[in-house]
């Protein structure tokens, strides 16, 4: 666990203090500028310029790229359980605000979209810190929210399920297993193998493979993509999920099918913790089985 006033986890909350700040000023500005325009207080239908500067504080927001260099590092100094809140509840409210927007900046939320995937992806290639994997995951799962966004907000919604449900089964079981680097998990496999199999089996459905529920969201926007048609987009896309895919299978194999360096002294690392949450059982279930459930939940979201 991080210590209080940790100079890690005081760096982290000066960085996402003042990022959140400094989006939610430019939304204000946004509002006020909206106003004196059309002498409307609403902001569900405002002009270009308007617009423009909500989506870039949005984006700020949810630490979608360009603006996402503050996400990893944030989540970096802080414990898995607010790592988990910043990844799922902090998402929800950015999403809100451009869902209400009549007319949103379709070129400026594809072509970010595409640039979060990407960089979601590379970014992540070279981290042994779970919670930097896991914020580089975060960052490539807001580029096909945003995609989906400006195609269908029904779509946006089954996708932003689903991740939150991946991303609280992942972040569950990492602290469970008190895990917070590659090596760790490759130590932790002694202690609890099927947790760790689980973990496994969690990682390829973020990556998106099938028959898990990964697989679904990214199945259907690529559908969606090229009924429009955006074919060069859709394969764009598509090649921008394998960066991503590699480091979740390489996380995957490190953790079961390699010797780890070092090995450990205690026969259950974990197990003399206090009662365990409840939480990962039924998330993990979700986060593996909902494949089966595509058409019900695509009609009913």
């Amino acid at each position: 666990t991080m210590k209080l006033h940790h100079p890690r986890a005081t760096e982290a909350t000066m960085k996402y203090f003042l990022v959140q700040a400094l989006a939610a000023s430019l939304i204000l500005f946004a509002g006020t500028l909206n106003a004196w325009q059309t002498g409307l207080w609403t902001i569900t239908n405002p002009g270009p310029t308007t617009t423009a500067i909500i989506t870039m504080a949005v984006l700020m927001k949810l630490g979608a790229a360009p603006t996402h260099l503050w996400y990893p590092d944030v989540l970096q100094g802080t414990t898995l359980n607010t790592a988990l809140l910043v990844s799922t509840w902090q998402k929800l409210a950015p999403l809100a605000l451009l869902y209400m927007m009549t007319n949103p900046p379709t070129k400026l939320l594809l072509l970010t979209g595409l640039l979060s995937a990407l960089l979601g992806g590379w970014a992540g290639l070279n981290q042994t810190q779970t919670r930097k994997i896991m914020a580089h995951s975060s960052i490539a799962h807001m580029g096909w929210m945003l995609i989906a966004l400006t195609m269908s907000p029904q779509l946006t919604t089954l996708t932003l399920m689903t991740y939150m449900i991946m991303t609280t089964a992942m972040f569950s079981t990492l602290n469970t297993s008190a895990t917070k680097t590659i090596s760790d998990m490759g130590t932790a496999w002694s202690t609890s193998p099927t947790i760790m199999t689980l973990t496994l089996l969690t990682l390829t459905s973020l990556g998106g493979l099938p028959p898990l529920t990964g697989f679904m969201p990214k199945l259907l926007i690529l559908n969606e993509l090229t009924m429009k048609p955006l074919l060069p987009l859709a394969t764009t896309l598509a090649l921008a999920s394998l960066p991503s895919l590699f480091f979740y299978i390489r996380m995957a194999y490190t953790t079961t099918l390699t010797t780890p360096p070092n090995t450990t002294n205690t026969e259950h690392k974990w197990r003399f913790k206090p009662p365990l949450a409840p939480t990962p059982t039924p998330m993990m279930t979700l986060a593996l089985l909902l494949m089966p459930m595509t058409p019900i939940l695509y009609t009913t979201t």
